[in-house]
């Protein structure tokens, strides 16, 4: 069966799965004027998904004023020149990350273990490159459906940024924090910065939200924060080889 073209989390906040039910996910946020701002963009082939989403939601992609990419990685940015050219929409990626979405390259690779460095080496990573609008910065509140909140989340990639929609208390994660097979880390191979990545995660434990979207993975409606934090305690008590 077909995923649904677009899941309600909260009010006038949707995911869009780009790929499967929740491989990957990219959101729609609306405002009371009617507007659409889009956060990722899945990967290359992403952008027809993406407007059957907005279709599903009574939006075309007129409608969307801004795209948001929470980092530079294909499988978020890959289709943001598509999506830009289709909406005519700025794109907003925070300034760590900005040169690599307008060269269309990703970050590089974490390389301090041998599964980094054997990463590192495999082709791919790029995406058709998008001129950046707008280069966000930690703590910047965005015009978007009553207050949209960059909270910096780097590691993944060196300009990843976590969004909170404080109205709905909706925290976006990016890949700060996956929710596939349970709520965990970003796998050290695709982060920039490993180490750096699981102590921002963090941040996140210490935010104020009901519900969390993951990029990857679906999302968590009822004590997502509590969820969330649960998990930060016991990464902290594990050993990580280093």
């Amino acid at each position: 069966m077909a995923p649904p073209p677009a899941v309600a989390i909260a009010p006038g906040v949707f995911r869009i799965p780009t790929v499967g039910s929740a491989a990957t996910n990219s959101f729609a946020l609306l405002d009371d004027d009617g507007s659409v701002t889009l956060v990722d963009t899945g990967v290359r082939s992403a952008p027809p998904k993406i407007v059957a989403g907005l279709a599903a939601l009574g939006k075309h992609p007129s409608d969307v004023q801004r795209i948001v990419l929470t980092h530079a990685h294909p499988d978020h940015a890959g289709g943001a020149a598509d999506m830009a050219a289709r909406t005519g929409a700025p794109v907003a990626v925070h300034e760590g990350d900005a040169g690599f979405a307008e060269a269309g390259t990703s970050p590089p690779n974490d390389t301090s273990t041998a599964t980094g460095r054997l990463f590192a080496r495999l082709p791919g990573g790029g995406f058709p490159p998008v001129p950046v609008g707008e280069r966000l910065t930690d703590g910047q509140v965005l015009d978007v459906a009553g207050g949209l909140r960059v909270v910096a989340t780097p590691g993944h990639s060196p300009g990843h940024v976590s969004l909170l929609h404080e109205p709905s208390r909706t925290l976006i994660t990016g890949d700060a924090i996956f929710n596939v097979l349970g709520v965990r880390y970003s796998p050290r191979m695709l982060c920039s910065d490993f180490r750096l990545c699981r102590r921002t995660a963090h941040v996140l434990g210490e935010l104020e939200y009901e519900r969390a979207g993951f990029t990857h993975g679906p999302e968590i409606v009822d004590g997502a924060r509590e969820s969330v934090r649960r998990f930060l305690a016991k990464a902290v008590t594990r050993h990580t080889p280093e």
